[in-house]
């Protein structure tokens, strides 16, 4: 069970996820990330990544590709809309972080997505299209209206943030607050 979940359950929260795109300047292809982050020390990251990821059962392998991510957010809301999107978010950061995975490919999301029980035709019909980039870009202006500029952000009761992964216990702090 990941931090999420464990957090509605222990405090009967209420959630909804909003598709941010962290590096929109990433090509479709994806771009290997030191060619993007030259001076990343992808080696520690990994290791902090771990660490944080463990108590949730998560694995990270070392980041080799950034991947393009605004097709798996308008992926994620045809999952929301088919009311799968629990699955479907957890399978795509699987298959990015622990598989290493092109999220960012068509064909990886409806394999993604058939994995999740959604409809794969309607699916691959909804990205060829772009059915959600217009809502995607509504979520992004208003995401900058709110000042967030990184993912994850957490937001509460829409002023109230807490930025970046962190340990559960800030979270509980935090809640308690509230």
């Amino acid at each position: 069970m990941g931090l999420v979940d464990k957090l509605k359950q222990e405090f009967d929260l209420s959630v909804e996820w909003l598709g941010f795109e962290i590096h929109p300047e990433t090509p479709q292809e994806g771009m290997p990330l030191v060619k993007m982050f030259p001076r990343a020390d992808v080696e520690g990251m990994t290791r902090r990544l771990n660490s944080m990821g463990a108590p949730f059962g998560l694995t990270f392998q070392k980041i080799v590709n950034i991947s393009n991510s605004s097709l798996s957010l308008e992926a994620s809301e045809f999952a929301k809309e088919q009311g799968r999107f629990d699955e479907f978010h957890h399978t795509v950061f699987q298959a990015y972080f622990s598989r290493r995975e092109n999220i960012g490919d068509i064909d990886v999301l409806v394999q993604i997505g058939n994995g999740s029980g959604l409809d794969i035709a309607a699916l691959r019909s909804a990205l060829e299209t772009g059915k959600y980039r217009k809502r995607l870009e509504a979520m992004k202006e208003s995401a900058a209206g709110l000042g967030i500029t990184a993912a994850p952000t957490f937001l509460f009761n829409e002023k109230d943030r807490i930025v970046g992964a962190q340990p559960i216990e800030v979270f509980r702090e935090r809640l308690r607050s509230l």
